[in-house]
């Protein structure tokens, strides 16, 4: 079976390509689904050998397919070397075995492995592995390459993105571009972050420097076409998704997209319906992700499934203060977003009104319900631990408790799912539930 000849590289030949010959490989093998066939096809054809030199290839072949598990299997019989134990690695990494992966590193520097490649590598593993004190740890090792080392300013810009510190990350992705102006993985993620932050510009200029580099960066033209879609720019949106499908014909979210766009070039505008459209209306619905938050608020926010500005006028203070790990601070973010635009929490709360049919409707009821709702609380037969998590919040009457959202129940300590679930159980039965916040 002919070699995967156009880069010149066997990784089935008798002597072992370097490091570097088989990333340009992996480079070439993904760049297409023809490659990919072609080169699958080549591994098939080597599986049966048994020699522990052709079992360490086929392994690292099997990783560059993506066949992880495989690839563990076959490196671990392959012959004794650097390019076992970095391979070995990158698999159980994608495994998420991180602790394996992190000793196979170790074991690659007894073979001779750059000590610098594997610390980077080891500080990329650990923060997979959410362990941001050890990637640190790892990565102030290689301190004194700051200003010299691409890898290094890439590896702790995504190290300081994890943690949440954008404006240093966009620092050291910008280092790592001065360093090295091609780096692809630096331009995709400086194009992300600036995209998150509302810098749409910088983003399409960055991933359109992905775009004019070969092989194709999949990610970054999708991400492109997007920012394109969104401005209406449908046909270079189109050409974005049709030069991923040109090498990937099967790429299902590519084939989504485009019909996608298709649809979006003779949809039918209507205009006066679009004008009818208040300017009020299109600022609640915007995303609370377009806002620059700390990572604790929005984690918050998020468990409170509050995902629009439209959301936060339908919570108060205390709803949001009595929230696990909402404090102050978060408080004062959330103000600083809705003050500037005449908006305040709890706001849509206070313009509600019952329509004057609904009203009188409501007055015919009124009586009947009002027994049921000033009934207490024990009379739902609730747990010890849900009591006692309704008392902090000083609910005693069936009344108070349909006054309460989820957001705020969860925030009392020791209340949970398993409480929440048994309260609304509860209200169910006599036909009411909990405050929405739509």
């Amino acid at each position: 079976m002919e070699p995967t000849t156009e880069l010149e590289i066997d990784l089935f030949a008798d002597e072992l390509p370097s490091m570097d010959e088989i990333e340009k490989l992996t480079c070439f093998v993904q760049s297409s689904e023809s490659n990919l066939l072609k080169f699958g096809e080549q591994v098939e054809g080597n599986m049966a050998r048994t020699a522990p030199r052709a079992r360490l290839a086929v392994g690292i072949g099997l990783s560059i397919l993506g066949r992880f598990d495989e690839a563990a299997e076959k490196l671990r019989k392959g012959k004794e070397c650097k390019e076992k134990f970095i391979y070995l690695a990158f698999a159980l990494r994608r495994m998420r075995k991180f602790d394996e992966a992190i000793e196979n590193l170790q074991k690659s520097l007894d073979h001779e492995a750059d000590t610098l490649n594997i610390t980077l590598e080891k500080a990329a593993t650990y923060r997979r592995a959410s362990d941001f004190d050890a990637a640190a740890k790892e990565l102030k090792a290689c301190a004194n390459f700051e200003n010299v080392s691409t890898e290094y300013h890439y590896q702790l810009a995504r190290l300081q993105e994890a943690q949440g510190l954008y404006e240093q990350a966009l620092d050291n992705y910008k280092t790592a571009l001065e360093l090295s102006p091609n780096h692809q993985g630096a331009l995709f993620h400086l194009a992300y972050r600036c995209d998150l932050s509302g810098d749409e510009e910088a983003a399409i200029d960055f991933y359109k420097q992905i775009a004019s580099a070969s092989p194709i960066y999949i990610s970054a033209l999708l991400n492109l076409a997007v920012l394109y879609e969104d401005r209406g720019s449908f046909d270079k949106a189109a050409y974005c998704v049709d030069k991923v499908l040109e090498s990937h014909p099967n790429h299902q979210r590519a084939i989504l997209f485009k019909k996608d766009i298709e649809s979006s070039k003779t949809m039918f505008f209507d205009e006066e319906k679009e004008r009818k459209r208040t300017r009020k209306s299109q600022i609640l619905e915007t995303p609370i992700s377009d806002f620059e938050l700390s990572v604790r608020s929005r984690n918050c926010l998020k468990k409170m499934h509050i995902d629009t500005l439209g959301d936060l006028l339908n919570i108060t203070e205390i709803e949001l203060l009595s929230y696990k790990n909402f404090g102050e601070t978060s408080l004062m973010e959330v103000k600083a977003i809705l003050t500037p635009k005449g908006l305040r929490l709890g706001m849509a709360l206070e313009e509600k009104q019952f329509p004057a049919e609904e009203a009188s409707e409501q007055d015919a009821t009124a009586t009947q319900d009002e027994g049921l709702m000033n009934k207490p609380i024990e009379d739902l037969q609730l747990s010890v631990r849900a009591r006692k998590c309704l008392q902090k919040l000083n609910v005693h009457t069936i009344s108070d408790l349909t006054h309460k959202t989820e957001a705020e129940l969860l925030g009392v300590k020791n209340f949970g799912v398993t409480s929440l679930n048994e309260i609304k159980r509860g209200l169910t039965n006599v036909g009411l539930s909990l405050r929405s916040l739509d």
